[in-house]
């Protein structure tokens, strides 16, 4: 069954500026922030294309929105050339991330936004204290423009993954071992992905 999805994005607020002016570190940053909110757009056309369910599937609505919101930002200040050339494979592993546990039922998927909403949380965290050691107390710079962004991408995915981790607790689930093993499969690979985005 076709999913249909409607993304409302919101014009970036920012220029694109930014990217050509950062360290390269930063620049690698972004790659991987490019290819992880694709992915994240993915995973939750991924849930809508199996879902049934009312509550999961407004659910994923309601968050795609803001990753769509992430992903046009970012490559307003990510020019094409710096992306990651393999998006291909980080697009078709986001929509398997959402589609496989929204074939299980709800509280797979709740439990899969939480887990890759926790690590998102923490690698935005690692670039904002990034900036912090590069760019200490100055204001109206490229890299606090930067700071000001990533901190609210930031707080969008903590919702998220609060929201998901809230939602697994309602429906009263207790996490089986075969849902461990698939937590612990996409911990990894979101590592893995940054790691590989860095450099292609």
């Amino acid at each position: 069954m076709r999913a249909e999805v409607t993304e409302s994005v919101s014009p970036p607020t920012t220029g694109r500026a930014c990217a050509g002016h950062l360290p390269a570190s930063l620049v690698a940053d972004l790659r991987t922030d490019h290819a992880g909110e694709t992915g994240a757009v993915m995973i939750y056309r991924g849930i809508l294309a199996t879902s049934q369910d009312a509550a999961v599937r407004a659910f994923a609505h309601e968050h795609l929105a803001t990753e769509a919101h992430h992903l046009a930002t970012i490559e307003w200040l990510l020019p094409p050339r710096q992306r990651s050339r393999l998006l291909p494979l980080w697009r078709g592993a986001g929509w398997l991330t959402g589609a496989l546990p929204a074939l299980i039922g709800p509280s797979a998927v709740f439990a899969t936004i939480e887990a890759v909403e926790t690590f998102v949380g923490r690698h935005y965290t690692e670039q904002i204290e990034l900036i912090d050691q590069l760019d200490p107390g100055a204001n109206d710079t490229p890299l606090q423009t930067l700071r000001t962004q990533l901190d609210s991408f930031r707080a969008d995915e903590v919702q998220h993954r609060d929201d998901a981790a809230a939602r697994f607790d309602a429906h009263l689930a207790q996490p089986s071992l075969l849902l461990g093993l698939w937590i612990r499969a996409v911990g990894a690979g979101s590592r893995a992905a940054v790691q590989v985005c860095r450099w292609i």
